[in-house]
């Protein structure tokens, strides 16, 4: 059995951890969420690379053998120093989709919504540069969304409020595709269909992550077509974080209430 580490500044990589449940429902899962220094995306580099190596450092204390680092503005900032710090642990991060966004869109207009430190990371530049020179790719950062979605107001009028400017402004440029370039954004997911459907397509890229992660400790997938499988057992996961331990229950249970059973344990982290 593999023992799958998780970090985040908050609740949003349960965006990513969700969809590999399903994919490996027998393994176990230690998810850290940084809650006291949520949220990343306006904090400099250097002190997210040094939050990543801590984090890093608890989840191998306590038996991680696969690691996800389920944030974009954590993969920006320290996924290249993770892999050669601890080269014999297997890191899976994040990035904005923009090759399937590009290769999706049929105006030729991309918007990517992203934390600020995304934003401005040489990782996004390199992909705008590399697939996105024949199409116009448009960033935004939704200031405060991150934190409407700790507190479950992800679909919310507050949430609609925030983001409708710049969708609506999307929509009368041509953007005819969103990629969410935020682990937290996909619990704002149906609020942004919702100012946008039906001409928008919009591209998560935390389930392809999860199917990554899944093939790197041998999750089927999906496969074994045909065979009859016995109901998998409630998941194992431990959820630890810096910040309050009973606030982070509360959201576990409005975003991810089948994550609250007898298997689940919580610890300080």
């Amino acid at each position: 059995m593999t023992t799958v580490g998780f970090f985040d500044s908050g609740i949003g990589g349960l965006s990513v951890l969700l969809p590999l449940i399903k994919l490996a429902p027998t393994e176990s899962f230690i998810y850290v969420a940084d809650h006291a220094h949520c949220p990343y995306g306006p904090l400099p580099p250097e002190t997210i690379l040094s939050r990543s190596l801590t984090l890093t450092e608890t989840l191998l204390t306590y038996g991680a053998t696969l690691i996800v680092v389920a944030c974009n503005t954590a993969s920006a900032a320290a996924l290249a120093t993770l892999r050669e710090r601890y080269p014999d642990t297997p890191f899976v991060g994040m990035e904005p989709a923009v090759k399937p966004a590009a290769e999706c869109t049929r105006t030729g207009h991309v918007g990517v919504l992203a934390t600020a430190a995304t934003a401005q990371s040489e990782r996004l530049a390199a992909l705008i540069d590399r697939y996105g020179r024949d199409i116009s790719v448009y960033v935004h950062v939704p200031e405060g969304l991150v934190q409407l979605v700790e507190v479950g107001a992800g679909e919310s009028d507050q949430t609609a409020a925030l983001l409708a400017p710049t969708l609506h402004h999307w929509l009368q440029t041509g953007v005819d595709t969103i990629v969410l370039g935020c682990t937290h954004y996909p619990f704002a997911r149906r609020t942004i269909e919702h100012l946008t459907a039906p001409t928008v397509h919009i591209v998560d890229p935390a389930p392809a992550v999860a199917h990554r992660a899944a093939t790197l400790i041998g999750g089927s997938g999906g496969c074994d077509r045909g065979q009859t499988r016995p109901p998998a057992p409630a998941p194992r996961v431990t959820f630890m974080t810096t910040g309050n331990p009973t606030t982070f229950q509360q959201t576990l249970s409005h975003l991810a209430p089948t994550l609250l059973n007898p298997r689940t344990s919580y610890l300080n982290a």
